[in-house]
C-alpha cells in the first residue's frame, strides 16, 4: 500500500526475493508516492501493477488525472478496483472501457480487482474478461477481506483452459480455506451487503462481525443510511 512501508528497504533486489510481482495499491490522492514505488521495484527487476483504490469514489476527472499519470510509469497493468464491492456490471463497463483507452496507447494490460459484497465479485470478473481486462484478480474460495474476492475456483471453471486444473484448488479449498472460515468471519453476509449497496468502506461492517454482541441487523442498516 501507498505510504505503508519503507517500499526503498523493505523491498529488496529480485534476486534475493521469492516475489515475482510488486502490486503497488494506492488512493487517488497518493499517486505520486505510488509512481515512486513502481519505478522503484521495477528497478530492482519486478513485474509491477498500480491497484487504484475505491474507485466507486472518485470524480471521473480526477480518474481521468490520474489514469493520464500512471500511463506514463512503468506498471505492466493498471487494475480496476471494486474496494467497496458497490460496482454493477454497467459500471465495471464504462471504467475497464475508460482504463483500456489509456492502457492501450502505453503498451500497459488492464485488470479487475473485485470484493463480494453484492455477491458481483465472479460477474464483474466476467464483465472485465469480455471488455479486454487480461489480468484477473481471484482468490481461493474468495478469501479476502469482508465479503472476500472472486473465487478461483469460479473463474478457472469458466476459463476452461486445459493448463488450469481444478483438483489442487478444490483440495486447498477443502482441507486449508474452509476450516478457516468461522475463525475469520469472512465471506459474504448481510452487513457486507449492506455497506457495499452504500458505497461504503467495509470497516463498519468488520467491526460490526468482530463484536461479541452483535447489533440488530436492522439498526446496522439504520445507521448507514442515516
Amino acid at each position: 500500500d501507498a505510504e505503508k512501508c519503507d517500499y526503498k528497504e523493505d523491498i529488496p533486489p529480485k534476486a534475493q526475493s521469492v516475489v515475482d510481482l510488486v502490486r503497488v495499491a494506492t488512493y487517488i490522492n497518493q499517486i505520486p508516492t505510488a509512481l515512486d514505488m513502481v519505478k522503484d521495484a521495477h528497478d530492482k527487476g519486478y513485474e509491477t501493477t498500480l491497484n487504484l483504490m475505491a474507485v466507486s469514489t472518485v470524480p471521473d476527472r480526477e480518474l481521468t488525472e490520474g489514469l493520464e499519470l500512471m500511463a506514463g510509469s512503468e506498471a505492466r497493468a493498471i487494475y480496476v478496483v471494486d474496494s467497496f464491492g458497490s460496482l454493477y456490471s454497467e459500471q465495471v463497463q464504462y471504467l475497464v472501457k475508460k482504463y483500456m483507452q489509456y492502457c492501450k496507447d502505453s503498451g500497459k494490460e488492464v485488470g479487475v480487482h473485485m470484493h463480494n459484497n453484492l455477491q458481483l465479485a465472479f460477474a464483474n470478473t466476467i464483465e472485465g474478461i469480455i471488455l479486454g481486462a487480461n489480468m484477473l484478480d481471484a482468490t481461493m474460495a474468495g478469501l479476502g477481506r469482508g465479503a472476500g474476492n472472486c473465487p478461483m475456483e469460479l473463474l478457472l471453471g469458466f476459463l476452461h483452459n486445459p493448463k488450469y486444473d481444478l483438483r489442487p484448488v478444490l483440495r486447498c479449498v477443502q482441507h486449508s480455506i474452509e476450516p478457516l472460515r468461522a475463525k475469520l468471519n469472512w465471506g459474504f453476509d448481510l452487513a457486507y451487503m449492506i455497506t457495499g449497496q452504500f458505497n461504503q468502506h467495509p470497516r463498519s461492517a468488520i467491526k460490526y462481525y468482530a463484536a461479541e454482541k452483535r447489533e440488530d441487523i436492522v439498526k446496522f442498516f439504520d445507521t448507514l443510511s442515516d
